[in-house]
């Protein structure tokens, strides 16, 4: 079995299919997926997908993107969403220098806030990283500094050395599809050299698919061409791959129930 451990299952590209979306996964091994926030104000939305679908799980949080519109989400309130039984993360938040979409000042704090939440409830924190390794670098470290927290580089496409560092502080490494295009050559020498036990897979869906869907919408089925890819850069069968990466995923989204071949 499979897990796709971030997607967007909210997102209009979606609407229309989502059931069909969900069953396509479950016939190609994916057993559990999980819905990303991108915005606490519709929370709503994401965990009455969740509701629906006994594979769905999801988080809640703010983008860096819109870290400006919700800067009044405090942890307090993060803490008490995260109580419903089908939230099982705290994000995504993160810096994004790419776009710069946020005052980087508005991505600092939302990150921060996240980190307390995450650090509160031991939910892991779903990192997005994007052009700022060196901040969230220096930020990590700092709130590392304060009291241990698990979190996720989800999406990895970063350097070398923050993905050194988040091991280092017990985070994870989430591949997406950026891992099987052609110009990746670069995330997959990263993936080499970070512990087997660290590794986790994701689709990003709608965004990024995977080789040979490049440049069509995404969906959560897809996470098996990437987790095929990352098993050819680690050099172990694609079935290795699928049973590290889903007990990896159990370890950190403690909350999640296991399927029951996965407890056995």
């Amino acid at each position: 079995m499979l897990v796709d451990s971030h997607c967007h299952l909210d997102f209009p590209d979606f609407a229309d299919e989502l059931s069909d979306v969900i069953s396509r996964a479950r016939q190609a091994g994916v057993a559990r997926m999980v819905t990303i926030s991108t915005r606490v104000k519709r929370f709503g939305q994401i965990v009455a997908i969740a509701e629906a679908y006994d594979e769905v799980y999801c988080s809640v949080g703010t983008h860096p993107h819109n870290a400006d519109e919700e800067l009044d989400v405090t942890v307090e309130e993060l803490i008490r969403l995260a109580q419903h039984p089908k939230v099982v993360a705290i994000g995504e938040a993160g810096l994004d220098y790419h776009y710069d979409k946020a005052p980087r000042p508005a991505q600092a704090q939302g990150l921060r806030t996240h980190i307390s939440a995450a650090r509160e409830t031991s939910l892991p924190l779903v990192i997005h990283a994007r052009s700022a390794d060196d901040d969230m670098i220096a930020i990590l470290e700092d709130e590392s500094g304060k009291g241990a927290f698990p979190f996720i580089l989800h999406c990895f496409s970063s350097g070398l050395e923050l993905a050194k560092v988040g091991v280092a502080l017990g985070g994870y490494i989430s591949f997406s599809g950026i891992l099987t295009f052609k110009n990746s050559q670069d995330i997959r020498d990263i993936a080499t050299v970070m512990p087997m036990d660290r590794l986790l897979v994701e689709t990003d869906a709608p965004y990024l698919a995977p080789v040979p869907y490049r440049g069509k919408r995404n969906e959560p089925a897809f996470v098996a061409n990437t987790a095929s890819v990352l098993a050819d850069t680690m050099g172990v069968t694609a079935n290795q791959i699928a049973d590290v990466t889903t007990d990896n995923f159990f370890r950190l989204f403690r909350k999640m129930p296991a399927p029951a071949e996965v407890k056995a």
